[in-house]
């Protein structure tokens, strides 16, 4: 019986590192402070991250933080995505349990997909806001639960991370505005190479001023010798110290090694490769503890006893003696949770298992997989599924590994690791026609609903085109949407020899919404070429799906009788076929094209009732876009009063259920009410709002439109240039939708015409239509054509203005004749347009604006209707918020007092508001008139 071998290799003393000891100990007390912190620590194999890290986290829990540390696994896509945000939260919920099961009350089902022990997390719906909503769901947990008390998150070997790993942590750092939590990554630099899949996540990082960036050095000889000092516990020689720094070159795990080695007596210390010196030190194990730690460095990261006892099949004491000698050398090493064993250190773990023979690793991963099939239990039951499928992968056994893996994708795709469930079934392909086909037929069914079950028998084993429907999703779901479109390329052509016009629209169908999310185009030739293959085929689900987005599609991009049609079709088809969720969406979108056709309560009363069986049904992703689209219908009619509470109920709605490009779009929307009911500061607050919520580049590019608005009315044009120019940026120009494109250019050709450049505002109005203002989009054409009409009107006396200037009236008279107005806020529009075109030939009169002022008093808009002042009752009420008395006014003006009083009077009824000094603050609140600089009267001089 071997005893215990004394452990020598791990310095007993912390050197160096102060300066970086510091930064992270400053951060961890702004976190304290309430202001979250990221930071990223890199530096090569070996030289100390995982023992800064240490003293870091011992000393923030003697200041009563809680350190919740995850590390990430070296196996990758076999391994259990989101893992080391599993293994932080596991302990962040251990330390905090009560703080913690408050923090996820009413998301445990959401959660589970990260912490199985939270609950089930059933099959839950999956769509293209999964991931999204489930991350939102995790930063508002942690955001809880460090309200309460300051956390550090510490996440390790980034380097190894998957891709769902990298896309939360990306998440977290740019979206965590409260609470007192740090998070602290780290990652091998020197294992960042070109293509590293690392890569792009730490370009993106570093251009946020939020995350700062440590690296970590090798030590110094001095550093080296305080080093040596320790593990020999006596002063070293100079010479050994040289010897040593020189040999390791300041890296602290070669430094250790390298003085064990010399304190044995080890000649080994003198090879021409450090890794010969790792593996020489296993060598000098017995015979029994190699072959444990052979079998170790090929088992995963962490490998449980339980599984290496059935891998070795030793007895027990055997085993136990064994696996003494190899932690006893420090080699091995006691996992955190006293279940297994794992590397003292990656170098080591990576220079043995590259020493295996080709035919000795797939034969340990078979002795692996075979264990774990004949006793499920030894590995963690999250665990499982994705080990076993790595085992036969690479024990390279086609037949057991190909059903494997589809488990494991399923398993990934439950867990919003879309991602990763790509990559399996990308492997699951490469190994298709390897695999005898009775073990195919023999496949249980890929169970993701969206890309198999409108297409076909759900109980029958997969085809290889389910493979491929299911990769085309993922890719889809996770942002992997090049290789999402070359997987739908390849089905398509495999279509061609195998005609399925059903399946072959779903691919199409799939094409359309990849190449608008990859900016190539609007997807319209893909649906319609969808549309063209189910055409005359009986109802299905996938019939109804392209109804339905083709009648979504034609109502964002060209409303009309073509989009009515397919959407009552769709609504048809669906309940013929028992496609609940499509029907509700078509129903949804057919409510929006009565209102825009003018049948407004017809409309409105679909929309709400959708709204209310969404609720009632528990649709989430169908609810938050009825709060979107209701609301911004009723908006559509002038009733924005009644769409304010609807709005702020659905953000709530859409915060509950981490859906933040929803609630950007809803604060958006909510912006506009606002500001057509003259709350200016909030519509302001909501604007931003928007532009923070959304992640998406439209939702965020509707928030910059908003505040583009706001700016322009209250006189900073340079500010309502800027973000003109942010929303363009973000609307991009590959999917153009009136609804977007409308807007934007009323307030680029309101910002040029306030700054003179009559040219360039008459080229924004110019484009609009010649693209054309289609049936449904008059409440985005109205606008426009005033603030065309407006800057015309302003510019009459310019002599820059005249070129073009009587061919441009006249094309904006004939619009303003065939555009519809279909509600009184949009006929009110109308007049007042014809009276900014009367203004612009110089005819009008206040029998002009009077109609005009009656239209708006029948609306709840009072920045509009403060605007529809007679000639001299905007003169008086500028007059009025300057500060002028009766008599100055009637002296400024060549009237009499009385005159003036009368005009006062009519100016605070149509106002609302009861004296002066209030109308004279709604004049400046709501940006009525210009500050009037140097006015002596209103001084005092």
């Amino acid at each position: 019986m071997l005893g215990p071998v004394e452990n020598r290799s791990v310095s007993p003393v912390f050197v160096g590192r102060a300066e970086e000891l510091a930064a992270l100990n400053e951060a961890l007390a702004r976190a304290a402070a309430g202001e979250p912190q990221a930071l990223l620590l890199a530096g090569e194999a070996g030289v100390g991250k995982t023992r800064l890290v240490e003293e870091f986290g011992a000393a923030a829990m003697r200041r009563g933080a809680t350190v919740a540390v995850g590390g990430c696994v070296e196996i990758g896509a076999d391994g259990l995505p989101f893992a080391p945000f599993s293994a932080a939260l596991r302990a962040l919920r251990g330390a905090r349990p009560g703080e913690f099961a408050a923090a996820a009350a009413g998301q445990e089902e959401e959660l589970a997909r990260l912490l199985p022990e939270l609950g089930d997390s059933g099959a839950g719906r999956h769509d293209e806001q999964g991931m999204a909503r489930l991350f939102e769901l995790t930063a508002r947990l942690l955001e809880r639960v460090a309200a309460a008390g300051t956390v550090a998150l510490v996440l390790e070997d980034l380097h190894w991370a998957d891709a769902s790993t990298r896309h939360l942590l990306a998440y977290l750092v740019r979206t965590l505005r409260t609470g007192r939590l740090l998070v602290l990554a780290t990652y091998r630099s020197d294992d960042i190479h070109r293509r590293h899949p690392l890569r792009p996540l730490l370009a993106e990082l570093d251009r946020l001023r939020t995350v700062r960036r440590l690296e970590l050095p090798r030590f110094t000889r001095e550093e080296a010798a305080r080093q040596l000092a320790g593990i020999l516990a006596t002063e070293p020689d100079p010479a050994q110290v040289d010897a040593v720094f020189e040999r390791s070159d300041g890296n602290p795990f070669f430094v250790e090694e390298l003085a064990v080695a010399a304190c044995e007596g080890c000649c080994a210390g003198l090879t021409d490769s450090l890794r010969d010196l790792l593996l020489v030190r296993v060598e000098a194990l017995p015979e029994p503890a190699q072959r444990i730690v052979r079998i170790v460095a090929e088992g995963g990261s962490t490998v449980e006893y339980r599984l290496i006892a059935a891998v070795a099949k030793l007895p027990e004491d055997d085993l136990i003696e064994a696996l003494r000698a190899a932690v006893g050398a420090n080699i091995l090493t006691p996992a955190p949770d006293g279940d297994g064993y794992r590397f003292r250190h990656s170098l080591v773990r990576e220079a043995v298992a590259d020493d295996l023979l080709p035919g000795e690793r797939s034969r340990l991963n078979r002795r692996y997989a075979e264990a774990l099939e004949a006793d499920p239990a030894l590995v963690p039951a999250d665990a499982r599924v994705p080990r076993l499928a790595g085992y036969w992968y690479h024990a390279h056994d086609p037949a057991k590994a190909l059903p494997a893996v589809l488990d494991a994708s399923v398993v990934a795709r439950r867990r919003h690791a879309y991602t990763e469930q790509l990559s399996l079934l990308e492997r699951a392909m490469e190994l298709w026609d390897s695999v005898p086909a009775e073990v195919r037929a023999a496949l249980r069914p890929v169970t993701g609903a969206e890309a198999c079950a409108p297409c076909g028998d759900t109980g029958a084993p997969p085809r290889l085109l389910d493979l491929m429907a299911e990769a085309a999703v993922a890719g889809r779901f996770g942002g992997e949407r090049e290789r999402a479109l070359t997987i739908t390329k390849r089905a398509l052509r495999l279509l061609e020899d195998e005609p399925d016009p059903l399946r072959a629209a779903w691919f199409w169908v799939q094409r359309s919404r990849l190449v608008q999310a990859l900016a190539r185009g609007d997807g319209r030739r893909e649906l319609a070429t969808a549309q063209d293959l189910v055409r005359g085929l009986p109802p299905s689900e996938v019939h109804a799906e392209v109804l339905a987005l083709a009648a979504n599609w034609s109502m964002l991009h060209r409303p009309g009788p073509e989009a009515f049609a397919a959407a009552e079709q769709a609504v048809q088809y669906a309940r013929m076929v028992g496609a609940r969720d499509i029907e509700l969406h078509a129903r949804l979108t057919l409510g929006g094209l009565l209102v825009d056709a003018g049948e407004h309560e017809s409309g409105l009363t679909q929309m709400r009732q959708v709204l209310t069986d969404t609720l009632a049904e528990g649709v989430p992703h169908v609810a938050d876009r009825a709060y979107v689209n209701l609301p911004s219908e009723l908006m559509s009619v002038g009733r924005d009063r009644e769409a304010v509470p609807l709005l702020r109920e659905g953000i709530a709605f859409a915060r509950r259920h981490g859906l933040p490009d929803s609630e950007a779009w809803m604060w958006g929307n909510l912006s506009d009410a606002l500001y057509a009911l003259g709350q200016w500061p909030a519509a302001a607050e909501a604007a931003a709002q928007a532009t923070r919520a959304g992640h998406g580049a439209k939702p965020r590019g509707a928030g910059a439109l908003k505040l583009a608005q706001l700016a322009l009315a209250r006189g900073d044009v340079a500010e309502a240039a800027r973000q003109v120019a942010a929303a363009r940026a973000r609307y991009g120009s590959h999917d153009p939708m009136p609804q977007q494109s409308l807007p934007l250019a009323r307030v680029a050709l309101a910002a040029a015409a306030a700054q003179g450049r009559i040219a360039d505002a008459r080229a924004e109005l110019i484009g609009a239509l010649d693209t054309g203002l289609p049936p449904g989009t008059h409440r985005h054409g109205w606008p426009l054509l005033l603030a065309a009409a407006t800057a015309e009107a302003d510019a009459r006396a310019l002599p820059a203005a005249q070129p073009g200037r009587a061919e441009l009236l006249e094309r904006l008279t004939e619009t303003v004749r065939t555009l519809t107005t279909g509600a009184p806020v949009w006929a009110a529009h109308e007049r007042w347009t014809r009276a900014e075109l009367c203004r612009a030939d110089g005819r009008d009169t206040v029998d002009t604006w009077a109609p005009v002022v009656a239209a708006f008093e029948c609306l709840d808009r009072p920045y509009d209707l403060a605007q529809q002042r007679t000639g001299r009752e905007r003169e008086v009420l500028c007059l009025v918020a300057a500060g002028r008395t009766n008599r100055q006014i009637a002296e400024e003006l060549f009237i009499s007092p009385k005159t003036v009083s009368v005009h006062v009077s009519n100016i605070l009824a149509k106002l609302g508001v009861s004296s002066r000094g209030e109308a004279a603050a709604l004049a400046h609140r709501l940006g009525l008139f210009p500050a009037r600089a140097q006015d002596p009267v209103a001084a005092g001089q």
